[in-house]
């Protein structure tokens, strides 16, 4: 029991020494913001702060420097509906997508005039069948925020309005994407899980006929095994090393690409690897067993 006080105490005055350190260094002037990166790395490498800690103060650092030009979802991968559609078109759009919020478009994709909640429609089935549909009943106000917008700025506004997502326009009012309050505290705090997480340990799972869910760090063989298919698998090991080779880059979450006759979307993804992908096959194709 002593030893164990003991060691508490230990710790304690290592983080004693360290905060005072920090108060010191801050009280004196940091040159740079790298200089208080160094010192945070130093207190991970000495166990005053473990990686999650660390990783986390890494992104409130890198979020005042990031503008939502950085993070956004680009205007070509916007899941849009349209004020006139009729609910038997918007209910199938966002089965399909799993998305909570939709802009919603008078025109064309630079005539955003409002944002749909998809719970906002349960409503409808909770009585008899509305002989009418009229969207302007559902619509939320839009929020408009420019691409240069500072991420912490962004984030203050999201609490205060309590507005969980916003359309981003250029310096020409044209819209460039969208971003979600969801985005930026995922800069902070890392992937949040969502409903395209591939549960327990499998690799890949069936959502629809033809959509499946895959782990980006699924073995090409594996996959080639499980869909009969062919991707090479000679230079890279994994499903996510392929895609990033397609695309030249890392992928934001909602791009998407082909390889062969198979469409792979990216439904998570961070600043260093490809998590989740959603994998739409040909008709043709039909799983062999699951991995």
């Amino acid at each position: 029991m002593a030893k164990d006080d003991t060691g508490s105490s230990a710790r304690t005055g290592t983080t004693g020494r360290w905060r005072a350190r920090i108060t010191r260094t801050l009280a004196a002037g940091l040159k740079d913001r790298s200089q208080l990166v160094e010192m945070l790395a130093d207190a991970q490498q000495r166990g005053v702060l473990d990686a999650d800690a660390f990783a986390m103060l890494e992104g409130v650092l890198e979020v005042a420097d990031r503008q939502v030009r950085d993070i956004m979802i680009p205007r070509v991968q916007m899941v849009c509906l349209h004020r006139d559609d009729p609910i038997s078109r918007i209910l199938p759009a966002i089965v399909e997508s799993g998305h909570s919020r939709f802009p919603v478009l008078d025109g064309d994709r630079d005539d955003v005039v409002g944002i749909l909640l998809a719970k906002d429609l349960l409503r409808l089935f909770a009585g008899a069948t509305p002989s009418r549909f009229d969207m302007r009943e559902y619509l939320r106000p839009v929020v408009f925020v420019p691409e240069s917008k500072r991420l912490n700025v962004l984030l203050k506004e999201f609490r205060v309005s309590r507005n969980h997502m916003a359309i981003v326009v250029d310096e020409y009012s044209g819209v460039a994407g969208l971003v979600t309050i969801e985005d930026v505290i995922e800069q902070i705090v890392g992937d949040i899980d969502d409903e395209f997480d591939v549960e327990d340990d499998l690799n890949i799972r069936r959502e629809a006929e033809r959509q499946f869910s895959v782990r980006g760090s699924t073995r090409i063989e594996d996959f080639n095994q499980y869909f009969k298919a062919e991707l090479p698998d000679g230079e890279f090991d994994t499903v996510a090393g392929l895609v990033m080779k397609q695309f030249g880059r890392m992928p934001r979450r909602g791009e998407s690409t082909a390889l062969g006759e198979f469409e792979f979307r990216v439904m998570r993804a961070d600043r260093r690897r490809i998590e989740t992908l959603r994998v739409t096959i040909p008709a043709r194709f039909e799983p062999v067993a699951p991995t």
